[in-house]
């Protein structure tokens, strides 16, 4: 189950997602919002981030005008590693290197053709291990207060 989430200037960018998601048979939840009226978007970050973390949800994808915002609200959340991601390359990477759990895009920023080829590429890459654990471990002990250098 895939959670899904936006504000208003990613509205166009998740509709294309879900349409993308309807034609795969992935099933997925919405959180919001289902317009381009004008909201906050760390509501919707929160949401997604909070079904991601709580396992209600495997992965996220995120919306909204440049994808920072939404992406900055959601990795407020303990557990959440969230990208924003503006080419192919970086999709990949993401889940590949840094094992990303929730997708950030930009509806201002990038085309709807752009978002699904993203989503496609997020969802069909899997997590690397190796030297990426390692530095995944890190990113939590740095969450988690516990990370040192010395």
């Amino acid at each position: 189950m895939i959670a899904l989430g936006c504000d208003h200037g990613g509205y166009n960018l998740i509709c294309a997602v879900k349409k993308y998601l309807d034609e795969k048979g992935i099933a997925y939840k919405e959180f919001g919002t289902f317009s381009e009226d004008s909201v906050d978007y760390p509501i919707y970050a929160y949401k997604v981030a909070k079904a991601v973390t709580e396992g209600d949800c495997e992965l996220g994808i995120l919306c909204c005008g440049t994808g920072i915002g939404i992406s900055m609200a959601a990795n407020k959340v303990k557990g959440v590693r969230a990208a924003v991601v503006n080419n192919d390359f970086g999709a990949e990477m993401t889940r590949r290197h840094n094992h990303a759990n929730i997708l950030c895009m930009g509806g201002r920023v990038i085309s709807e053709e752009d978002a699904v080829r993203f989503t496609d590429i997020f969802l069909n890459t899997p997590e690397e291990g190796g030297r990426h654990d390692n530095r995944v471990a890190m990113l939590k002990q740095i969450e988690d207060g516990t990370f040192s250098v010395e």
